[in-house]
């Protein structure tokens, strides 16, 4: 993720938060064409998935097409329902970020059965075939958050993990990659593991209770930045020193955060490339172009000592 990604992500941030995530979910037009494609977000109530939008608005530009986005505000039956929606409405194809990637399956399966294309972006589909997926490595990437944090900690140590949304594709493989990764270091131990939602103040919330059961801690991975920043709030001083703490997506607050010395690291993602890459595909589907199954879009470590290639 080049500096000027996140840089055009954070002014863009201010830029939807006006039409991006409402109470009622609606939908954001952008872009015009014959094509029309539809696209559910699981919330923009986060930093990387209003990035994962910017990059599909830009890419929906570039390629003359209607692109309507909508936010499903982490409700799974509001996205199914949205879907639902994009389906009456023959779009041309659908990009679907899922809030659970279980729940997400007999809407897509509706889609498909009218033969209209679904792609999946950032996260799977459990249960339903989709005619892409466009998604980091999160299992590569949980094995190179254990890497680092070994690595942080001399290689001992006692840790917790903050997972995200129970029933992700991105939580589960994020998790099994770092489960996996860990076990090289057989003096590092994964004391306590618990959801806080891929959300800050839960981060914080979940953080502070953990420490009170294991306030000798020396390492936290939290499988998404927000997480992080709200662990690192919990731990006060203790970050970054007594407690070092690598996050996952390489938001531009978690970057601030490595720069700071609070977050040690993350596994940084490319959420506006993830984005342009979901509705490329899906323009490709819609016109009846052969496309590949996966695309993997790939994820590297941030740390202070290589921040100046992630930020501005």
């Amino acid at each position: 993720m080049k500096l000027g990604i996140i840089a055009a992500g954070a002014a863009l941030a201010l830029g939807l938060a006006a039409c991006g995530s409402g109470g009622s979910g609606g939908s954001t037009p952008a872009g015009g064409g014959d094509i029309k494609i539809g696209m559910t977000v699981s919330t923009l109530n986060n930093p990387f998935f209003v990035q994962l939008k910017a990059g599909a608005e830009e890419e929906a530009k570039k390629l003359g097409v209607a692109l309507t986005v909508t936010d499903a505000q982490n409700d799974a039956s509001q996205q199914v329902n949205q879907v639902q929606n994009f389906t009456s409405q023959n779009m041309k194809a659908i990009v679907i970020n899922p809030v659970d990637s279980d729940a997400a399956a007999p809407a897509v399966k509706a889609a498909e059965r009218v033969k209209i294309p679904v792609i999946a972006a950032d996260r799977g589909v459990n249960g339903a075939e989709v005619a892409q997926t466009v998604a980091s490595d999160n299992v590569e990437g949980g094995k190179l958050a254990a890497q680092e944090l070994a690595k942080q900690l001399g290689e001992k140590g006692d840790v917790v993990v903050l997972q995200g949304v129970a029933g992700t594709s991105a939580s589960r493989d994020r998790g099994q990659g770092f489960a996996e990764g860990i076990k090289a270091f057989p003096n590092i131990k994964v004391v306590a593991q618990q959801p806080a939602d891929f959300d800050r103040t839960k981060g914080l919330d979940v953080m502070t209770n953990l420490l009170q059961s294991h306030p000798d801690i020396t390492g936290v991975f939290a499988e998404n930045d927000e997480m992080a920043l709200g662990a690192i709030k919990a731990l006060g001083a203790k970050a970054g020193k007594e407690v070092k703490v690598v996050g996952f997506d390489g938001t531009p607050d978690g970057l601030k955060a490595i720069q700071e010395g609070t977050l040690a690291a993350s596994v940084a993602q490319q959420p506006k490339l993830l984005g342009r890459q979901s509705v490329e595909g899906a323009v490709k589907a819609a016109k009846g172009e052969s496309i590949p199954k996966v695309v993997a879009v790939p994820v590297k470590v941030a740390t202070k000592e290589n921040i100046a290639e992630f930020a501005s």
